[in-house]
């Protein structure tokens, strides 16, 4: 299974016919703090407030009429499973999604409320799926993976056309990264178009296998995910997003449980934004890195808002909810 560019081209009016393009903007107050010109790309003004609906949409319109009856099957820390949830909905489909156990409750009540079939099992994400992948065999429903699948990464690379489009002269993106998806759409766009955009990937530091991955030039796994950025909390590198990123990767890095904590005041300081952990690790990540950044015009991929109430009261210093 490949992607190219043209994939992403096909993806791009299928995604719109559905979700309008999010916002780019420029903030002066971020900007002052970090140096540089700071634009943030506001995926989570998209209905489910993640990126990943984009894939949803595309996957979704590509699927055949039997398969849509039958529906899809797949297992998600959240955004992913918001994104199948919210899909299967717009195309009169069905969209069962494995959770693992103490998943984020308000992603879960989210997704069965938009319809989702929800099932809780296993102790992580991977045991999520392994289950997840069996029943698709018994039920004979189609498997999604969360990031290895052509047409999800085809329909998040459309953000990406959106950053092109917006700002032609963008010199740095940073994006977090998971399961990888995100990242690979973008690689594949920006080195279409803009071959010379630096892109830069950051992971948490307790759950980092993509930047284990990039910097030995071979797929990584880690032994732990242990980290509130559920939407990075991943213990492997899928193959078809580190086939695209291999060797196309500027730079890479990774951030605290602390230095995220911070990005969510800061996303909500300066731009008034809520973010989930993710998120924050843009901007976190563009902390960081402001020294090396000055003067350059940045974009920080917000990837999505969806942090449970708890975890931001914590993050904002209200209570230590993981103490």
């Amino acid at each position: 299974m490949t992607v190219t560019f043209r994939d992403v081209l096909r993806a791009w009016p299928i995604v719109h016919r559905y979700l309008r393009p999010t916002p780019l903007y420029r903030y002066p107050l971020l900007s002052a703090r970090l140096g540089f010109d700071a634009f943030v790309k506001h995926e989570n003004h998209l209905p489910i407030g993640a990126f990943k609906v984009r894939g949803g949409v595309n996957l979704f319109a590509n699927l055949s009429d039997a398969e849509r009856r039958k529906g899809i099957i797949t297992a998600t820390r959240g955004s992913h499973g918001l994104s199948m949830a919210w899909a299967a909905r717009t195309f009169g489909s069905r969209a069962v999604i494995y959770v693992p156990k103490r998943n984020n409750p308000e992603k879960n009540a989210l997704m069965e409320a938009m319809g989702a079939d929800l099932n809780v099992h296993g102790r992580d994400f991977d045991e999520a799926m392994a289950e997840a992948g069996a029943r698709a065999e018994n039920d004979d429903l189609r498997f999604v993976h969360v990031a290895n699948d052509p047409l999800l990464i085809a329909g998040v690379g459309t953000y990406a056309l959106e950053i092109g489009e917006d700002l032609p002269d963008v010199d740095v993106i940073i994006v977090p990264v998971g399961g990888g998806s995100g990242l690979a759409g973008v690689v594949l766009t920006m080195r279409a178009i803009r071959p010379d955009v630096e892109i830069i990937a950051v992971q948490a530091e307790r759950a980092a296998p993509m930047v284990a991955s990039l910097r030995s030039g071979e797929p990584e796994t880690v032994e732990s995910a242990d980290t509130f950025a559920d939407g990075l909390a991943t213990k492997q590198t899928f193959e078809i997003p580190f086939g695209i990123v291999k060797g196309q990767v500027d730079d890479v890095v990774t951030v605290s449980e602390d230095e995220m904590k911070e990005g969510v005041r800061t996303a909500l300081e300066t731009t008034h934004n809520v973010a989930e952990g993710a998120a924050a690790a843009a901007y976190a990540a563009a902390e960081k890195l402001k020294g090396r950044l000055a003067g350059k015009r940045v974009v920080l991929v917000h990837t999505g808002q969806n942090i449970d109430r708890d975890t931001l009261r914590w993050a904002l210093g209200l209570f230590d909810a993981y103490a």
